[in-house]
């Protein structure tokens, strides 16, 4: 099975820390009744500790992280389950290697002004990501090619508008009764 090829989805909810990526992907996950997992679970305790500190993850840092999500994603594949994820996926590199899992991986960008993002970072506690990170989050980031399965939904709107957003996107309103039809959203690949 290749890129699109898979019988279940792995919808990844994508962007840097503070976009609402767990927010979204959990009510993704309510109005689909699709099991949800937030990706920094998969973490291991060293990429924590060199976040909590203030330091950067690098591309040998994050390639052990993806693998453990894409395995996820085989797993759940392999038992029939379609499932939402939580995952910077900042770069193209680390979206390829999410596409290689035996489902039919979609992303869901989301899109946020970078001061609503520091802002957001300024106010949120028990997160390990401190705020001095953002820079490199936004540095880092690579969004969607138009080629790349998925939607950007900008974050400009309340949490179930963002949702219904990449419902419609994504094409899956008529999956989630709950969400009605939004506008907003932009259809890559």
């Amino acid at each position: 099975m290749g890129e699109g090829t898979g019988a279940t989805l792995a919808l990844i909810v994508m962007g840097p820390s503070s976009t609402g990526k767990t927010t979204t992907a959990r009510m993704l996950a309510e109005a689909l009744g699709w099991p949800y997992a937030e990706g920094d679970t998969f973490h291991p305790a060293t990429n924590i500790a060199k976040m909590s500190k203030g330091v950067p993850l690098d591309d040998e840092d994050r390639a052990p992280w993806l693998e453990k999500i894409r395995a996820y994603i085989d797993a759940e594949a392999a038992s029939g389950r379609n499932v939402i994820i939580t995952c910077s996926a900042l770069k193209r590199a680390y979206r390829d290697t999410l596409r290689r899992a035996k489902a039919d991986v979609r992303f869901v960008e989301l899109i946020a002004d970078r001061a609503l993002v520091a802002d957001r970072m300024a106010h949120r506690t028990g997160h390990f990501m401190p705020p001095s990170l953002l820079d490199s989050q936004f540095d880092t980031l690579e969004d969607l090619a138009a080629d790349e399965r998925g939607v950007q939904v900008t974050v400009d709107v309340p949490p179930e508008q963002v949702v219904a957003r990449a419902l419609e996107g994504l094409g899956l309103t008529d999956r989630a009764a709950a969400y009605p039809a939004a506008t907003g959203a932009q259809v890559g690949g």
